[in-house]
This record gives structure tokens, C-alpha cells and sequence, in this order.
């Protein structure tokens, strides 16, 4: 098997970490855990911590317990793994592309999802979300096959700046046809709007259970090319210079964020920002080495997801706000406070 993960001649970071990262990760597994256990008690029927824990720990049958267990265990596990996917994912692309503003759906993947589960209820019936996610992921790894296809021709081979055009292209493409369908077929345009303002409730065991094998497959991926990204960032001409193979990297890295964001957005619908937001967060905190980086965002990004998640459940109560459109109005202000304290670079 070909390893990816450190050319070399590539410089290697010392085998202990400063303290300085390991005080800030600490810090963010606090923060997440905060995160889930506000998930677990706070909605629009407010539990108390102690009965939280007690219905976690103990079980039983009482209404607290029942609405722990059945409904915001398998919602927080599956922000978690949608969350953590879309960090992980999102830190990759930007270190890939070398592109700031890089996101999960640079490669068409948000738009092949949401294909897919056009597919799904317009040519095969499908009307449950656990039938979405082997849809959405289908449609998700199709459109990346076609963004790397278009990218690899000609002079070059699949560059960044190919990759990223092709993936606009693509994107928008997909899009027109996703919207011809919908426009045409209101039955269609019912369901499929539910899912696509991108949300985590309704979500069961049965799609949690559905995710986590692609979030391990994904992680494995992309923490493979940390190093290789390390030297990407340097340039390919440079990285080649230190024996990185460049183009095995790209492969490998974009394979990863593929299985994640097209594993996410099929479980969750296209949730905004944190694939942006979160790698930037992760690389103020730790630096430009890709291996804290990623864990960093594997942190961040689902406490991130459920903090907006749980906000948007008491808002407005009984009624929420999607998780997609709190994780933009949370990530937005985030975002700039950063742009404005530091000078936002490619990975």
C-alpha cells in the first residue's frame, strides 16, 4: 500500500505537541461536550440535566426518559457525525484547493446529493430518510467521478483551480436539472423541500447507524494525507520537490471529503457554513499543521452543528428553525470576527 501521509524529505513537526494546542483542544472537547448534553436536555420541551442523565444512564419508561432516549439521543448522534464530516471535510478541500473559501460542495457534491434524492422520490417512491442516504451518497460520489474526470483532461491533470471551475460547472448543471424536475413535479417538490432545507430533526437510530461507517471510512482517508497536505501547501512544485506524490494526495484527500460530505448531506440535507466556517477556527487555533487541524474541525464542527441545532429548537418554540439556516446565522458573525482579528491565507 502506498503511503501518503509524509513525503520524504518533508519537514516533521516535534513528537510533542505544544502545550499551547493541546490547552485549546481541551478547551473545544469541553465546549462539545457542553454541546451535546444541551442537545440531549434543551428543545422545546426542556428536561432537567439530572433527569438527562439519569434517562442516559439508568433508562426507565417515564416521558422525560422516552423523549431522551427515542428522539435527541439519535438527533445528537447524528449531528455529531454529520457535523464532525462536514469540519473534516471542509479542512481537506481548503488544504487540497489551497482555497480559503473552499467548502465540502466545491466538488459538486452538495448538488449530486440533492440529485440523488431527487431520484429517489421522483423514479423510485422513496419517501423516508434512511432511503435518502444511499440516494444522496450515490448521487454525491457520481458527481465527484464527473468533477475529476472533467479536471483530469488536458495539460496538467486535475489542478486546483481545474477542479474548482469544473466543480462550479458541474454544480450548476446539476442544479438545472434538479430544478427542471422539481418545477415539474409537485409531489416531488413536497418532499423533497423537507430534506433539503437541511435539518436534524426526525433523524432515527436507523440513519445514525446508516452514517457512521461512512464517517470512519472518511476519516481514515483524510487523515491518511495530513501530511501530504502539509506539503501541498507549499506548493505542488515544491511538494513534488520533497517527494509528496501530489496527485495521489489529491485523490486519496478528495476520495475522503467525498464519503463525508456526500455521507452528511444525504442523512442531513445541505447544511451551510460549517464546512467553511469551522477550518478556519481549527487553523487559528492550531496552526498549519494539517494532523491538529483536522482534529480541530472533527471537534469544532459538530459542536458548532449542535449548539445552532439546539438554538433553533428554542427560538421560536414549538416550532424550529432547520439547523441549515442557524449553522449560516452562527457561522456568518464567527467567520468575520476572524477574517477581521487575522489574515484569512490559503491552507
Amino acid at each position: 500500500m502506498t503511503d501518503t501521509s509524509a513525503p520524504p524529505g518533508a519537514p516533521r513537526a516535534p513528537y510533542r505537541a505544544p502545550r499551547r494546542r493541546i490547552l485549546w483542544l481541551a478547551a473545544a472537547l469541553v465546549v462539545l461536550a457542553a454541546a451535546v448534553l444541551l442537545s440531549l436536555a434543551v428543545g422545546s420541551r426542556t428536561i432537567p440535566f439530572g433527569d438527562t442523565l439519569d434517562a442516559l444512564l439508568h433508562g426507565g419508561d417515564t416521558a422525560n426518559a422516552v423523549v431522551v432516549r427515542e428522539l435527541r439521543v439519535p438527533r445528537t448522534v447524528v449531528g455529531l457525525a454529520v457535523g464532525a464530516a462536514l469540519g473534516l471535510a471542509g479542512a481537506v478541500m481548503q488544504g487540497l484547493t489551497r482555497n480559503p473559501i473552499a467548502d465540502p460542495g466545491i466538488l459538486g457534491v452538495s448538488q449530486g446529493a440533492a440529485a440523488g434524492v431527487v431520484v429517489a422520490i421522483s423514479g423510485f417512491g422513496v419517501s423516508t430518510l434512511t432511503g435518502y442516504v444511499w440516494f444522496g451518497f450515490a448521487g454525491a460520489v457520481i458527481a465527484t467521478v464527473l468533477v475529476y474526470g472533467l479536471a483530469g483532461r488536458g495539460r496538467g491533470g486535475a489542478t486546483p483551480i481545474k477542479l474548482a471551475l469544473a466543480g462550479s460547472a458541474t454544480s450548476a448543471f446539476i442544479a438545472s436539472l434538479n430544478t427542471l424536475v422539481l418545477t415539474t413535479d409537485a409531489a416531488t417538490m413536497d418532499q423533497f423541500r423537507f430534506w433539503h432545507v437541511g435539518s436534524l430533526s426526525g433523524r432515527t437510530s436507523d440513519v445514525a447507524w446508516q452514517l457512521l461507517p461512512f464517517l470512519a471510512v472518511g476519516t481514515v482517508l483524510v487523515v491518511a494525507v495530513a501530511r501530504g497536505l502539509d506539503a501541498l501547501a507549499l506548493g505542488d512544485d515544491t511538494a513534488k520537490g520533497l517527494g509528496a506524490k501530489t496527485g495521489l494526495v489529491r485523490a486519496v484527500g478528495a476520495l475522503g471529503a467525498t464519503v463525508l460530505t456526500g455521507s452528511a448531506v444525504a442523512a442531513a440535507g445541505p447544511i451551510a457554513f460549517v464546512g467553511l466556517a469551522v477550518p478556519h477556527a481549527a487553523r487559528a487555533l492550531a496552526g498549519a499543521d494539517h494532523r491538529w487541524i483536522l482534529a480541530f474541525s472533527a471537534v469544532l464542527g459538530p459542536a458548532l452543528l449542535l449548539l445552532a441545532d439546539t438554538l433553533g429548537r428554542v427560538l421560536f418554540p414549538p416550532s424550529e428553525v432547520p439547523a441549515g439556516v442557524m449553522t449560516a446565522l452562527v457561522g456568518v458573525p464567527v467567520l468575520v470576527a476572524l477574517v477581521r482579528r487575522r489574515k484569512v491565507v490559503a491552507a
